[in-house]
């Protein structure tokens, strides 16, 4: 698998926009965007890649969630490959397919699993590629180092399912990719998480 941040350089404010490829280019390989930004610049970088002979340069679009820096340029995306488009989101012009976590889709060459992540938003989703052990997380907030604030239910069943998986590398909606300690990281934030609702309870009673 091979992953290429499009947005890497960008001037404007904007989401990452990841191309992943199969390794060797090959007819089977499903050439996917994670996330597509706002800037027209990445239509650009993918006339210039290498996406294979016989094959459609951008086949498929999947949205982390719908927030206009990662979604703004989906109608450009369109109109020059014609994808097809997964979101959670079903208000989102342009999306062919709805999801709602569970699914797996291929991205490249290699198969990756939807999970479900509210928190952020409440069509926030991760991609979770076993075989490769990579997470795409969009802007779902994995990495919580202080206690403090409320987390509804949902966003922390999400990250007890995410702590159930072998992550080594962690690929933001912003920023640069974790490539140490995901496992670690992942399960320090859902113990301040918890921490943080249960100090929340106890407030809650003292003051009631």
């Amino acid at each position: 698998m091979v992953i290429l941040n499009l947005s890497s350089g960008s001037r404007m404010y904007t989401s990452n926009a990841h191309l992943v490829l199969g390794n060797h280019n090959a007819l089977a390989d499903v050439n996917t965007l994670v996330d597509v930004g706002r800037d027209p610049l990445i239509i650009e970088r993918i006339y210039e890649t290498s996406t294979g002979v016989g094959k459609h340069r951008v086949e498929q679009v999947v949205l982390t969630h719908s927030h206009y820096d990662h979604a703004e340029a989906l109608p450009l995306i369109r109109e020059a490959f014609h994808p097809i488009v997964y979101a959670v989101s079903a208000s989102l012009m342009g999306v062919d397919h709805i999801l709602k976590g569970g699914e797996k889709l291929k991205l490249g060459d290699r198969m990756f699993e939807v999970i479900h992540t509210p928190g952020h938003s409440h069509d926030s989703i991760c991609l979770y590629c076993e075989q490769d052990r990579t997470l795409f997380a969009g802007d779902t907030p994995l990495i919580v180092q202080s206690l403090g604030g409320t987390y509804e239910e949902g966003y922390i069943h999400a990250l007890e399912k995410l702590c159930r998986r072998d992550i080594s590398t962690i690929y933001f909606g912003h920023g640069e990719p974790l490539l140490k300690d995901c496992n670690k990281k992942l399960r320090n934030t859902l113990r301040n998480v918890k921490e943080s609702m249960a100090g929340l309870r106890v407030n809650t009673k003292l003051e009631t």
